[in-house]
């Protein structure tokens, strides 16, 4: 099916689940996100992930953290993740928020849906605040996180290159209660 098939029957499916993440679900995961890698600079990856690296990663969200994902008549659309903030254990009550939903479904509401979920999942789980690290000029990723009560607190300058333009990261932060 190809994407515009997707974007059509998202609009015809009656309901958009959420549903945690399982292992079955990698290769979904790995298709939304590879083609941000090779199409976007939504993510800092500049090589696609092989199944076993998607893998890999979703077993290293488990326990607190978690990893959300959106699915429409059985298939996936979108997910979200929280991850480790920073590896020493002072930062243990925060963690990283990322969201990437299929391209052509982009603007759907999917996006929302699965943030609002995942604030969700952060508080239920323990945690004190999210943080969200964006690229810059990516209006729609920080309009979404802002809907859904992200604040930015802070803009690191040319850290990042990719297609061979240099890339600012708009720092995101969401306090829970």
């Amino acid at each position: 099916m190809d994407d515009i098939e997707r974007a059509q029957d998202l609009g015809a499916a009656s309901k958009l689940i959420v549903r945690l993440a399982s292992i079955d679900d990698a290769e979904a995961l790995r298709r939304i996100y590879n083609h941000e890698v090779q199409h976007t600079t939504h993510t800092f990856d500049l090589v696609p992930r092989s199944l076993a690296e998607q893998q890999a990663w979703l077993s290293e969200r488990t326990g607190a953290h978690g990893v959300l994902v959106a699915e429409t008549g059985c298939q996936v659309v979108g997910f979200s993740a929280l991850s480790e903030y920073r590896p020493r254990a002072a930062y243990r009550t925060s963690v990283e928020s990322s969201v990437y939903v299929e391209a052509a479904l982009q603007g759907r509401g999917v996006g929302r849906k699965l943030m609002q979920e995942l604030v969700s999942l952060a508080q239920a789980r323990g945690f004190h605040t999210m943080l969200a690290h964006i690229v810059g000029g990516h209006e729609a990723s920080i309009q979404l996180h802002a809907a859904v009560g992200f604040e930015m607190v802070g803009t690191e300058r040319q850290v990042g290159r990719k297609f061979g333009e240099w890339l600012d990261v708009v720092i995101m932060q969401r306090m829970l209660p």
